[in-house]
């Protein structure tokens, strides 16, 4: 099976949500896709909310969350979201 990347790291999308990074990782990103718009007859992500979570499962849902942002459009929000992903998980 062939996934989809961006920058050598996975990318799995589910409804509006796109997973960013490892699982098997300390941190991923979570963008999600708060609403859209039509530009050349082609529906694309407008508003983006971008997440960085921790993976461990044992953490509260509270303190799982790192980091937050809204983005104006997908490659905004994957930018910062490798940003703080390369930054976490050289720590």
């Amino acid at each position: 099976m062939n996934l989809l990347t961006y920058k050598n790291r996975p990318l799995i999308r589910k409804d509006n949500i796109i997973y960013y990074g490892s699982m098997a990782d300390k941190y991923i990103s979570m963008i999600q896709v708060l609403s859209t718009k039509t530009s050349y007859n082609e529906t694309v992500p407008n508003k983006i909310l971008v997440q960085l979570l921790l993976t461990d499962e044992k953490a509260l849902p509270r303190e799982r969350i790192i980091k937050v942002s809204e983005k104006n459009g997908l490659y905004e929000a994957l930018d910062i979201a490798e940003i703080w992903l390369t930054r976490a998980l050289k720590d």
